[in-house]
């Protein structure tokens, strides 16, 4: 756990370097927030169908979706949140023809209601 789904502009394809952010993520979820390093799951979806602002062919955006298990202090959130805005701009190559919005949603699971199961590797 946590739970990361980042959604991204097909033009930045090429400029987003998706290993280094979801490393430079998931180092932020353990030292930032707390989480277990072996629970981070971290979805990339690229999107070429995406209408911003006006409309204008040159806009793009990355959004980062954050779901963790709640008890977090708003303080340790909004630190979260500023890190995860630092490693996108730093592992996101710069696009000069393209004005790129970036943006974090943290969002608060349930303890008691969250449930997960986790198959054992078996030895072949």
């Amino acid at each position: 756990m946590p739970h990361t789904t980042v959604e991204y502009s097909g033009t930045l394809a090429e400029a987003l370097d998706r290993p280094a952010f979801g490393k430079a993520l998931h180092e932020a979820l353990v030292t930032v927030a707390g989480g277990r390093a072996d629970g981070c799951k971290t979805r990339f979806v690229r999107h070429d169908d995406l209408y911003i602002a006006d409309g204008s062919p040159d806009r793009a955006m990355v959004h980062v979706e954050i779901a963790l298990l709640s008890g977090r202090t708003p303080e340790v959130k909004r630190a979260l949140t500023e890190a995860v805005l630092a490693a996108l701009r730093e592992n996101t190559a710069p696009t000069p023809r393209l004005e790129v919005q970036f943006s974090v949603d943290l969002r608060d699971l349930d303890r008691e209601s969250y449930a997960r199961h986790e198959e054992p590797r078996t030895a072949s």
